[in-house]
């Protein structure tokens, strides 16, 4: 007997490392974050933090504070105009740069492969970094093909360690993967309650790309975080509607990314790997999709 409670001991402690992200916090709690595995075969956490609006010293304060707490997924931009202050953020942390996943994404205005070479020398200047995780085309605007090549050079290089894409539909998808020569590892789109895409979902995993979803809180609109079937949902499990949200959303299997400037919704948010919603709270949920974006202005 002893025997086996060892070699299951053992067992149980190789699974953890190879499927979990493990990230110690500096309140000495171990934080595990499943990871999923992109198509190039890299690991990305499941959950991880977005910085849109957090800027100068809220962004430096916020992200090191997210680090300290165990986040190791972060999402930017070159049109948040905050790449700096993550960069900033990540040095405060005094955290070892290997052990994040650094997300960016080029922006309409840098398009084309001269250009988009440059505007990815800038990203790392500004983020303080020598290469990163994951870099994206944000929107699906201008000379898309000349950035992707571009993209699929400093993939070759090692200075990306994968290279996606964000807010582009299934036609889009296709076109571009019809003439890539490196498949594109990350779909970035918005994902909520309100706003499922479940159909834009499946087409985009059928290519064999990973879904992660942007905003699944849509920041609050149409009363996200007081909703009715979220709230009684959370009450069974001693959870939050912004839990269940981004529960609902990991079992989808997205890769989510929220976001605040608040210490307590930070470990809030990492605290979602403890339950799991059952069959009729995944159906309830899903009866709240208005089936239209959130987000009119951005599109």
């Amino acid at each position: 007997m002893k025997k086996f409670i060892k070699n299951a001991a053992l067992l149980w402690a190789f699974l953890a490392v190879t499927t979990m992200s493990i990230a110690q916090s500096n309140y000495g709690k171990t934080v595990f974050i499943p990871t999923k595995t992109l198509n190039n075969g890299v690991k990305m956490p499941a959950l991880g933090f977005g910085t849109l609006e957090l800027n100068d010293s809220v962004g430096i304060n916020s992200v090191a504070k997210a680090i300290s707490l165990g986040y190791r997924l972060f999402d930017t931009a070159t049109i948040y105009g905050n790449e700096e202050a993550v960069g900033k953020g990540i040095k405060k942390s005094g955290i070892d740069r290997k052990k994040l996943f650094i997300s960016t994404k080029l922006w309409v205005s840098d398009m084309g492969y001269e250009n988009t070479k440059k505007a990815f020398e800038r990203s790392l200047k500004k983020l303080g970094v020598d290469y990163l995780d994951m870099y994206l085309i944000h929107r699906p605007h201008g000379d898309v093909q000349g950035s992707w090549k571009a993209m699929e050079e400093l993939y070759k290089e090692g200075k990306i360690r994968a290279i996606g894409v964000s807010n582009f539909d299934s036609v889009q998808l296709a076109d571009l993967m019809a003439k890539a020569e490196i498949k594109p590892a990350v779909n970035q789109i918005e994902l909520n309650p309100f706003f499922q895409q479940p159909k834009m979902q499946r087409m985009i995993e059928k290519f064999g790309v990973q879904v992660e979803g942007w905003s699944p809180f849509a920041q609050g609109r149409n009363g996200l975080f007081t909703n009715k079937v979220l709230v009684e949902i959370g009450k069974k499990y001693n959870k939050t509607a912004a839990q269940v949200t981004l529960r609902w959303l990991i079992q989808r299997g997205i890769i989510v990314i929220p976001r605040t400037s608040n210490p307590a919704y930070m470990k809030e948010n990492l605290n979602v790997f403890d339950f799991k919603l059952n069959k009729s709270d995944m159906q309830k949920i899903a009866a709240l999709d208005k089936k239209t974006s959130q987000f009119p202005e951005w599109n």
